[in-house]
């Protein structure tokens, strides 16, 4: 499904790919399908799509063509074969669980997580009967030692939330596949403008869509994508949904009949089909509009994140900052290796004044927007301690990096200078 001219660079791609003028009109922009289902020219010609025979639109729930237009445009960004875009980042996240665990299973994660992804592995999953094994994500070993017959995936995120620690990807890469199982990696903190983590040995990338693919902070959605890496035939009776004859779709085995997009295929037919996790075509088309500007957001974002992450180094009342461009960060070097053309748009920092300074700050600022979402075009700030990761234990909350000190930020792309005079008023009056 992705794109055919991998030659073109990512900024081309991000404003071409997947989409040509429309044939009928003449229209360059893409066209929004507000349209639930579609005419079918026969009875054979239905019969054909519902066995999967012959491509084609049967209802929005599981294609429509501006839906499809975003997937082969995120799937040739991020190097894949295929895609399905859902409803939120964590829709995509639950689309993969579905796909290729089951109860008994267990799923080898990074601890570096995003709030709402760790209380996913330790609440959600488990209710399935799917355990979850959380490793130190730069300790090598313990992703080793986590791994056995019934691990269904190694997941991590390139850039963890809040943490911003970059792990060894092609490392880990290595490890889950001498185990045969495939590596699953968020790249949302990153976008494919600065990483792919394909390219490094991951098999399927899921991004929250709603941050700096879309960009503006209008519209939730999320996507996996998939690599075409992973043998799923070889491994038929660990993963049934994708490499046997399946009993929910006439029979079909996914790996069979669509080689190395078997995970495209199963995602949309098996998974946006029974789970309703879709995303709406109005949705879709809005992320389209924001993905014609990635490149020249994400080059502003890391611009002014290294500007404001040096300006909070040599505060007097910062204690400490992390962000992957410094040459502090203890994994500046591997996101040097793996990350493109900056360290991504998010800071985190700590105060002297503990919690309460913390607080105090993010409550401070009238530029920054104290709110729960991160990769908007605007500069948005939280205290994650007391917000995202909240109903994290003492313990989870030191294994995923939140110190009750610190501050996330979420850096925009307005004038640097206004940034760093909102930041400093409000450490101010907080300290």
């Amino acid at each position: 499904m992705g794109d055919d001219e991998t030659d073109r660079s990512i900024a081309t791609d991000s404003l071409h790919a997947g989409q040509e003028p429309d044939p009928a009109t003449g229209a360059r922009a893409p066209p929004l399908y507000q349209t639930t289902s579609y005419v079918f020219e026969d009875a054979d010609d239905a019969a054909a799509q519902f066995a999967l025979e012959e491509p084609g639109y049967i209802y929005s729930r599981l294609m429509n063509p501006t839906l499809e237009t975003l997937q082969e445009r995120l799937a040739t960004l991020e190097g894949g074969v295929g895609a399905a875009v859902t409803a939120s980042g964590m829709a995509s996240l639950d689309l993969t669980t579905f796909l290729l665990a089951e109860a008994g299973d267990n799923v080898v994660t990074a601890s570096s997580l995003y709030g709402g992804t760790y209380t996913y592995f330790t609440h959600t999953v488990e209710r399935r009967g799917i355990t979850t094994r959380f490793v130190d994500t730069l300790d090598y070993d313990a992703y080793e030692a986590a791994i056995d017959d019934d691990t269904a995936y190694v997941h991590l995120e390139t850039i963890g939330n809040p943490a911003l620690d970059t792990p060894d990807i092609g490392r880990v890469a290595e490890i889950a596949h001498d185990h045969g199982v495939p590596l699953f990696v968020d790249n949302t903190f990153a976008t494919p403008h600065l990483c792919r983590p394909i390219e490094h040995g991951a098999d399927l990338v899921w991004n929250s869509t709603t941050k700096w693919l879309h960009g503006s902070g209008t519209t939730v959605g999320g996507v996996v994508v998939d690599g075409g890496t992973f043998p799923w035939a070889d491994h038929a009776e660990k993963y049934p949904e994708l490499a046997e004859d399946n009993p929910a779709y006439h029979g079909v085995n996914f790996a069979e009949t669509f080689g190395e997009a078997a995970f495209t295929y199963a995602a949309i037919a098996r998974g946006l089909r029974d789970l309703g996790n879709q995303q709406a075509p109005f949705d879709a088309w809005q992320t389209i509009q924001g993905l014609e500007t990635l490149p020249l957001r994400m080059d502003r974002h890391c611009e002014n994140a290294m500007i404001v992450a040096e300006y909070l180094e040599d505060h007097a009342d910062v204690s400490w900052v992390n962000y992957p461009g410094l040459e502090s960060h203890p994994t500046h070097e591997a996101a040097s290796e793996y990350l493109e053309g900056g360290y991504g748009g998010m800071i985190t920092f700590g105060l002297e004044g503990g919690y309460e300074a913390a607080r105090a700050t993010v409550e401070s600022t009238e530029l920054a927007s104290l709110l729960a979402n991160v990769g908007d075009a605007k500069t948005l700030i939280i205290h994650p301690a007391s917000t995202t990761h909240q109903q994290l234990s003492a313990e989870e909350k030191e294994a995923s990096g939140v110190t009750d000190d610190l501050v996330r930020i979420s850096v925009g792309i307005e004038d640097p200078a206004d940034v760093l005079a909102d930041l400093d008023a409000a450490i101010d009056a907080a300290t």
